[in-house]
């Protein structure tokens, strides 16, 4: 491949650091893998190694390491070690008039945050992993650790008229390639070779306490990750002389995340190890968490809080199969018109939750009155969308007249919960109860899940497998899959582009990208067509469609008015 390059010997020596890194399994694979393309696409030859600076991942210390390694070449060779344009000493020319050397360039400043910046805090947080690991943090954990080196928050706005936060100086890290992300569909982030220089320097500023806190600066270099503790200081997650190689897989921790040969069977909780606690979305009074998904859930929390970390998963909860979707009729009703309550169904469907409630308050009229109407002006509407989640989509739904009946209802649920999974959340609790509760717990490793669909596949099997058990993910894993920007594939976007022509539903919205797999297939279709038989094209290539799948010729030329036109 190196003889397609113009710089074919600066090519090779990148390749042979690529290689070597992923032989490692080293992080710096990443950096190595951006150079080598870069340098292979460039159609320029250059004169001397510091001219590939130009290149994108091509940085002032790679580009020393690539003259090291010409000086080397043309030594074994006895080739002239060619100079840096511009840098040369004084020469003199044919006629003996003494040429200045051209102006040595500005060596740029170093950058350095500023202190308890986000920027500051970022690094300091990356920098608590070991250098040599080749995993990364997912944004919660980084967050976690970050946070004490930080005056501003990761995740409220300083200023309340603004959507900034401390976690927005992670744009500009990555921009100055001194942190990469990498991870679909949990995102890590780790420093580069440049970061770790800059970290360092941040983390000598540092008084002598707390600077041998960190793995790359005190005794504990060959530690595991640290961890944020009670008080905002940081510990060590295990001894410091403590082997990792000597370690059993399931120690071998890095950032909350499993190695590939970390586990890959699901991970069935212990009895009694567990406690079943109900979370509500910081939507909803009182104001607990925010949620990509639903707006009430269960999770099964960890009595001990290091359990899930000793097979490298992050936090202390594993997802239910339970979830609620909790509508207002005045909500219910906006939703339903501006095309939400389609979305939301399609986004539940693919959240691999198996029980999904609908929880719908019916107000008084006044109520009613805010969703643009009175209520029996839009009975219809709502009975037909109630029978339609009901009967199509399979959810059960549930009606309660208030908000405090609401509650009451989820405190029962809650209990129910309990009783099933005999995980109480004191000993007085489950007096009374029945002790056969036989449901139990098992994870799903996140570090074996890429995508969404080999989530959904992987999750079906196993149900399959053994239908008593229930299988989940951790909560920042599901808040990862669920996430409305996080995961959308070039699938997702495209069924949401569908759904944007009123009265395409989800169930329309599937069926056309079945015959059109993407956007380009559905425009080219249309382009093959004269004018005048585009209007009818769907709902003629669909005609076999039955029920609420099927596409009528007005919504056919509704979407033909929008992906037919050009051409």
């Amino acid at each position: 491949m190196s003889e397609e390059c113009a710089n074919p010997l600066l090519l090779g020596w990148i390749k042979e650091w690529l290689d070597q890194a992923r032989e490692r399994n080293s992080k710096g694979a990443t950096v190595y893998k951006k150079a080598y393309e870069s340098m292979k696409a460039c159609p320029l030859a250059f004169e001397h190694p510091s001219q590939a600076q130009q290149l994108n991942g091509l940085g002032p210390k790679l580009c020393d390491r690539l003259t090291d390694k010409l000086k080397a070449y043309c030594q074994e060779n006895g080739l002239p070690m060619p100079e840096p344009p511009g840098q040369a000493n004084k020469r003199t020319s044919d006629s003996g008039i003494s040429e200045q050397p051209a102006k040595k360039p500005r060596k740029a400043k170093p950058y350095v945050p500023a202190l308890r910046s986000g920027a500051y805090a970022l690094m300091l947080g990356l920098s608590t992993a070991r250098e040599n690991s080749s995993q990364g943090m997912t944004k919660a954990h980084l967050i976690e650790v970050a946070q004490p080196f930080c005056d501003s928050s990761f995740t409220a706005p300083t200023d309340p008229t603004k959507f900034y936060t401390a976690w927005n100086s992670m744009k500009t890290l990555i921009q100055k390639d001194l942190v990469y992300e990498h991870g679909r569909p949990l995102r890590k982030y780790a420093l580069s070779e440049d970061g770790w220089e800059v970290a360092k320097r941040i983390q000598k500023t540092l008084p002598e306490s707390a600077q041998a806190m960190f793995p790359s600066t005190g005794r504990e270099s060959d530690s595991q990750p640290l961890r944020q503790g009670q008080a905002g200081e940081v510990t060590s997650f295990h001894d410091a002389d403590e082997d990792e190689s000597a370690a059993p897989p399931q120690r071998r921790i890095f950032n909350g995340h499993t190695l590939n040969n970390g586990p890959t069977e699901p991970i069935t909780l212990p009895p009694n190890s567990f406690t079943i606690q109900l979370v509500l979305d910081t939507r909803i009074t009182p104001q607990v968490r925010a949620m990509e998904l639903g707006d009430v859930m269960w999770v099964a929390k960890c009595r001990d809080p290091t359990f899930l970390s000793q097979y490298g998963e992050e936090g202390d909860e594993i997802m239910l199969d339970w979830i609620i979707e909790r509508k207002r009729l005045d909500d219910l009703i906006g939703s339903i018109k501006d095309g939400r309550f389609h979305e939301q169904k399609f986004r539940l469907r693919r959240s691999g939750i198996k029980n999904v409630i609908y929880l719908v308050e019916e107000f008084t009229a006044v109520h009613a009155e805010a969703g643009g109407g009175s209520a029996a002006k839009y009975q219809e509407m709502v009975a037909s969308a109630i029978a339609s989640t009901q009967v199509v989509n399979g959810y059960f739904i549930k009606k309660t007249r208030n908000l405090d009946d609401s509650i009451r209802y989820l405190a029962r649920m809650t209990l129910l919960l309990r009783r099933m999974y005999g995980a109480y959340e004191s000993p007085e609790e489950g007096l009374g109860a029945s002790q056969s509760a036989t449901a139990k717990v098992s994870l799903i490793p996140s570090g074996h899940i890429s995508s969404i669909q080999n989530y959904l596949t992987q999750i079906e099997e196993l149900r399959a497998k053994d239908p008593s058990l229930t299988y989940g993910v951790t909560f920042s894993t599901f808040s990862a899959l669920t996430s409305k920007s996080d995961v959308l594939s070039l699938r997702d976007v495209y069924l949401k582009m569908l759904m944007c022509t009123r009265g395409v539903t989800g169930e329309k919205a599937l069926e056309i990208q079945r015959r059109w797999p993407t956007p380009r297939h559905l425009v080219e279709a249309y382009m093959a067509l004269e004018p005048k038989d585009r209007e009818g094209m769907v709902s003629e290539r669909l005609q076999s469609l039955v029920g609420r799948k099927k596409i009528a010729k007005s919504l056919s030329k509704k979407i033909a008015e929008v992906w037919g036109e050009g051409g």
